[in-house]
């Protein structure tokens, strides 16, 4: 059996900073099923000693269970078909690796459990494929498409506020019918950009210490097709601070909906896509914003370790930020303008995972603290939606429960605002809290703050 807590001393975690290794997806090895019940088996039983990532989401409380009810009580007591239950269960929020496991890399033991998941979805998807409804979820540049010719988007808006279409989607397609879906957009953000460009008078960069003034924003495909005032409160916010902002209009996803699905193919096919034009920018002298978290964590992180000989990847990922990360970067060159006009009052504010394991620190918090009359309430945990996780009719309940304690918190707290960097969570959260009161996001709130 593998060497593990469960049946030698503790061992100390490790001291040093956590490192990642590549992911050797491109290798035969990394699809071979019988290493990789192996690894499953050894990283399993390691967490079956622990435990401490019981909280976090249902991927172990899964695993626990399993072992719990087995006739060993122990990972080799689990039939190696069950495993991939536990793997159902992993949206690679990164938290474990990030917040609690004490056995990640450079530890002897290399524990990186959300890797190993997404190998064993890799391997999965290789074997078995994906669903309909699976592929349809993930596939956000053909959804934003349809969804952009006006009369598709009134019908698709249409059923979705539709409690007995919703019903039948459910029993079709498997979306759950009490999931939220966000609403397609009449006119998508390039369009805006496209508007503003006429009225919009050119602005000089300023470089600071660590930023060069000079703003390209990816819209993200939730941002171009469902939610475009992302793309302009961010664009109105940077202007007011003298910061000119360009559209990659010609972006396509960034590959997170597909990494999460192990469809490593497609996530290779939209980095060949976004990387060439991305990596022009920086050239360029371009630093680049994308207000989604989990679009700027799959640049900075997972196409880095999916690429790391590729030199536009490492370019790429070295030169996006969050939007208030840069903001923040802004201000400590004494170059982010404090001449806010409304106060905010209480806000619940949720950093929502995918920001959290960038290891930044909660930059948007510490804008809001520069603003007069304003008090901010942060809930360091997982709202449950994560991805598609929280629109399947199989784990949307789930979602719900694991986004509970979020939900109790912002009730708890009563804000005047409450909201969360992920625009996704957002609507998760504010379907959660069920009081009527719509959530907002944090660029929303800082444009109002400044009163432009």
């Amino acid at each position: 059996m593998a060497d593990s807590p469960s049946r030698t001393p503790p061992r100390e975690g490790s001291l040093e900073a956590p490192t990642r290794h590549a992911i050797e997806w491109q290798t035969a090895e990394y699809y071979d099923e019988q290493a990789l019940e192996k690894e499953l088996e050894r990283v399993f039983d390691i967490c079956h000693g622990c435990r401490r990532c019981v909280s976090l989401c249902q991927a172990f409380p899964t695993l626990f269970d399993l072992v719990d009810e087995s006739s060993t009580m122990e990972v080799d007591g689990v039939a190696k078909a069950d495993y991939i239950k536990v793997v159902d269960q992993c949206y690679l929020c990164d938290l474990c690796y990030m917040t609690k496991c004490p056995y990640v890399p450079p530890h002897e033991w290399n524990v990186d459990f959300p890797h190993l998941m997404l190998r064993a979805k890799a391997v999965k998807f290789k074997t078995k494929g994906a669903s309909f409804r699976d592929r349809f979820l993930t596939s956000t540049d053909l959804t934003g498409k349809l969804a952009g010719i006006p009369v598709v988007t009134e019908t698709v808006n249409a059923v979705n506020r539709n409690k007995p279409a919703r019903q039948v989607m459910e029993k079709v397609i498997g979306i759950h019918a009490d999931a939220v879906l966000p609403p397609f957009a009449s006119k998508p953000l390039k369009r805006h950009f496209k508007d503003q460009a006429a009225v919009n008078a050119p602005l000089t960069p300023q470089p600071g210490a660590n930023t060069t003034g000079k703003v390209l924003l990816f819209g993200t495909c939730y941002g171009h097709n469902q939610m475009p005032e992302l793309g302009n409160d961010l664009a109105a916010i940077y202007r007011h601070n003298g910061l000119p902002v360009t559209l990659a209009d010609n972006s396509r996803c960034c590959g997170m909906p597909k990494l999460e699905l192990g469809d490593m193919d497609s996530v290779n096919e939209l980095k060949k896509h976004n990387l060439p034009a991305l990596a022009a920018y920086v050239d360029q002298g371009y630093d680049i914003v994308a207000p989604v978290p989990s679009c700027v964590l799959m640049f900075k992180q997972e196409l880095r370790l999916m690429f790391p000989d590729d030199a536009d990847v490492q370019k790429v990922a070295a030169r996006i930020f969050d939007p208030f990360e840069y903001l923040i970067a802004r201000h400590k060159d004494g170059l982010l303008k404090t001449d806010f006009k409304q106060p905010l009052g209480k806000i619940a504010y949720h950093p929502p995972c995918h920001l959290r394991v960038q290891n930044i620190g909660l930059k948007t918090r510490e804008v809001f603290q520069l603003i007069p009359d304003t008090e901010v309430v942060a809930i360091e945990r997982c709202a449950g939606h994560d991805g598609t996780y929280g629109v399947k009719v199989e784990t949307h309940p789930l979602s719900m429960k694991i986004g509970t304690p979020v939900f109790d918190r912002v009730r708890e707290i009563d804000p005047i605002h409450y909201a969360s960097d992920c625009p996704i969570a957002c609507k998760h959260i504010e379907s959660g809290v069920g009081n009527g009161k719509p959530s907002e996001h944090p660029l929303q709130l800082l444009r109002l703050a400044y009163g432009v």
